[in-house]
């Protein structure tokens, strides 16, 4: 990516998140607040000259992230009325959302489950895989996501997730952890690769629906 502005408009959990996640990635980071007041708000009007006389729009990457989803996609439009080259990442909560923004103008779509900052470089720079994570989350596919509680950690033999083939042994694709003690991973950390799983620790993976419910059978008993 060459942007090096990151513009986060919206002050909720979500923004927070994605600045934290995010915050290295760019040189300059803000996040604007929705009717507030000072040089780090905005409103829904047409008028972005604050913005364009602060920032490089060219070099810039704006994410809409208001929980509100009709003032999300107003914000959207407007953003898109004035910068005709600008990206612009939107939160959206379904499917109807999620198509309603890409009428609006946003460039790429942040599912309000994936505001850590691997998916996000993930949806940012790889398209393929925003693809196929759209299908799971959004369509009605074969594919489904679930969240599943490990109560039995014995079946791992005491292996750290990166030792497992979670496809082969399982049929499932592993995506996050969450540990007993409520820290979120991505499972590509360095940090959760070599964590032992323990009882207590929450998986979200995708996979088939009866594969799903065996390895949930699995881990209940």
């Amino acid at each position: 990516m060459t942007e090096e502005n990151a513009l986060i408009f919206g002050n909720n959990d979500y923004a927070t998140e994605i600045e934290k996640n995010i915050k290295y990635r760019y040189k300059y980071v803000e996040i604007f607040k929705l009717d507030g007041e000072g040089e780090n708000s905005f409103d829904l009007s047409n008028n972005w000259d604050n913005i364009n006389s602060r920032f490089d729009i060219n070099n810039s990457i704006a994410f809409c992230v208001i929980d509100d989803m009709a003032k999300n996609i107003f914000l959207t439009i407007s953003l898109r009325e004035a910068f005709k080259d600008l990206i612009i990442v939107a939160l959206a909560q379904d499917g109807e959302s999620a198509d309603k923004l890409k009428l609006a103008g946003a460039t790429k779509l942040l599912p309000t489950t994936q505001t850590t900052a691997n998916v996000i470089y993930e949806i940012l720079e790889k398209p393929m895989i925003t693809k196929v994570l759209h299908n799971i989350f959004y369509e009605k596919g074969a594919l489904k996501i679930s969240e599943i509680k490990i109560e039995n950690p014995n079946i791992f033999d005491k292996n750290y997730p990166i030792s497992i083939d979670w496809g082969r042994e399982y049929g499932i694709l592993l995506l996050f952890i969450i540990t007993k003690d409520s820290t979120n991973e991505f499972i590509y950390s360095s940090k959760i690769k070599h964590h032992k799983i323990e009882k207590g620790d929450t998986f979200i993976i995708v996979g088939y629906k009866k594969d799903i419910n065996r390895f949930r059978e699995l881990v209940s008993l």
